[in-house]
């Protein structure tokens, strides 16, 4: 593919100053225009060392308001201190630009693959990275620049005998161009499977700088004003809505609704059989067997923590639920002994607006757990299908696809060494309302109910009915849901803390 390229393309001086100025002006409009439609801008320069990328970012940003992007360094080393504690992907989620601004990277996460003989980055965890942003609304442009090698070779030397340059030519520099021939074939290797239709990679002929301004200017302009396109087709073709008439408009009744009431207005699908309606939640334990089990299993996941932390292996802790399901006491439970300079809770609630003004999983990648950590999950990521899938805050589209999504970031948090653990709380709707009715009485616990929870409740049998959906089709062999009976509270806080302790055992082969 590389050698296929033509590089003694040119672009003459007076050709030059004919086309460059419309293109940026145009680019200016187009970042503006980009910003008042919050639409998010990711520019990637890669290509061989001395191709120019410093040169060419500079003249791209030219013509850009400075308050609207951001340049980031990465290290052309994949192995550096980030990554020793957190999966690799994550520092890549940290440093996406939020809505209506550019992100420009001299670098990227193709140093995972680029650099390195054997990654623990894949082609698809790349792909799926730029997939999941893309189909977010985000703008994606990669751009790789090419010299030949004695191209290279010369500019080297030249950089080498000038004083004010010398600085940026190492070894590393040198030994690029030594094995030049032999990267080719894996540089060949990375184009062909990360070029895809929403992420594509630019080719850009490096030795004439005019010509090699204007493919990128150019190049730039087209992907935004399709970007905005798009952006504005979307908007007309679809709002947000929740999944299913609300419960109001299905039942004759007004005020609250009972259970029979909820009952009635079901569709047929949802009275199909349910793995959630069929549990026993009559299973309890008794006090005095409970205070010896707690004592027992709270030992032994402080041992654990431990273990953990000399392994440098991260565990992460998913509590989904029901409202007033337990998931604060049992988490209590479960963190009660550890060492708390090695845990951390991560409470969800609706996203702030800088929150929203990412991709849906950026903040729970932000969360993830230092290596040899545990991180735990009151409510997560789920909410995609779960809450906003409910209530409607996002479109169908978007939380059909978040399956897949969830799937393969659970993968990569997998296959980097994390211990992940799922915990579905489930309680029948007499218990729960015995439990709403208890706080709202106590001026202790008042603060725990809301109206929405009230809301929430009506609509009991969507909910279930959406996470069964959820546990079916994201319950893997890397990362199983556990479901836990909490119509009593002593037997779900054994459950859990009994199956964390398992799991982190039988990752770590001991007994």
């Amino acid at each position: 593919m590389l050698e296929k390229i033509d590089l003694s393309r040119k672009l003459g001086k007076d050709e030059y100053k004919k086309i460059a100025p419309p293109l940026r002006e145009r680019l200016g409009e187009l970042q503006r225009k980009a910003k008042s439609a919050g639409i998010p801008v990711m520019i990637v320069f890669e290509g061989w060392e001395a191709a120019g990328k410093g040169t060419l970012m500079n003249q791209l940003i030219l013509p850009l308001d400075p308050r609207g992007f951001k340049v980031s360094y990465v290290h052309a080393s994949a192995e550096d201190n980030q990554n020793a504690y957190w999966p690799p992907m994550r520092r890549f989620w940290e440093m996406t630009p939020p809505r209506g601004r550019i992100g420009i990277f001299t670098h990227s996460w193709y140093r995972l693959v680029l650099d390195e003989k054997k990654s623990a980055v894949t082609y698809e965890d790349i792909s799926s990275f730029e997939r999941q942003l893309s189909e977010d609304g985000y703008v994606i442009v990669k751009f790789f620049l090419h010299i030949s090698k004695a191209e290279q070779k010369k500019r080297l030397k030249k950089m080498d005998e000038d004083a004010s340059a010398t600085w940026r030519v190492s070894d590393r520099e040198w030994q690029e161009n030594k094995t030049y021939d032999a990267r080719v074939a894996r540089l060949d290797e990375v184009i062909q499977y990360t070029d895809k239709a929403y992420a594509p990679w630019t080719l850009v002929e490096a030795h004439d700088r005019r010509y090699a301004t204007v493919k990128i200017l150019s190049t730039v302009v087209k992907s935004l004003e399709a970007g905005i396109e798009a952006h504005e087709a979307r908007k007309q073709a679809q709002t947000p809505q929740a999944e299913h008439a609300s419960i109001e408009e299905i039942a004759s009744s007004s005020g609250r609704l009972t259970p029979e009431e909820v009952l009635d207005g079901l569709t047929k699908s949802a009275l199909e059989p349910s793995v959630l309606r069929n549990l026993d939640l009559s299973k309890k334990i008794e006090r005095d067997e409970y205070d010896e089990k707690l004592e027992r299993l709270q030992n032994r996941f402080r041992d654990l923590q431990y273990e953990l932390y000399k392994v440098r292996r991260p565990m992460v802790v998913v509590f989904e639920g029901q409202d007033a399901a337990g998931k604060g006491g049992c988490i209590r439970r479960l963190v009660q002994k550890l060492d708390p300079r090695g845990y951390q809770v991560a409470p969800t609630a609706s996203p702030n607006d800088w929150e929203r003004a990412h991709h849906y999983l950026w903040r729970f990648w932000n969360a993830y757990p230092k290596a040899g950590h545990i991180g735990i999950y009151d409510r997560s990521w789920y909410g995609r299908v779960l809450v906003e899938r409910i209530e409607g805050f996002a479109r169908p589209d978007e939380w059909q696809r978040a399956y897949a999504e969830i799937n393969e970031m659970e993968d990569q948090w997998h296959r980097y060494g994390t211990i992940l653990v799922k915990f579905w709380l489930q309680t029948d709707m007499d218990e729960q309302l015995a439990r709403f009715t208890e706080r709202q009485n106590n001026p202790e616990k008042s603060w725990k109910i809301t109206d929405e929870d009230w809301r929430n409740r009506e609509k009991w049998p969507r909910y279930e009915e959406a996470a069964e959906e959820m546990m079916r089709r994201t319950s893997t062999t890397y990362a199983p849901w556990t479901i836990v009976e909490a119509n009593d509270k002593l037997y779900a806080r054994i459950k859990v803390l009994k199956k964390s302790v398992e799991a982190v055992e039988k990752a770590l082969c001991l007994k």
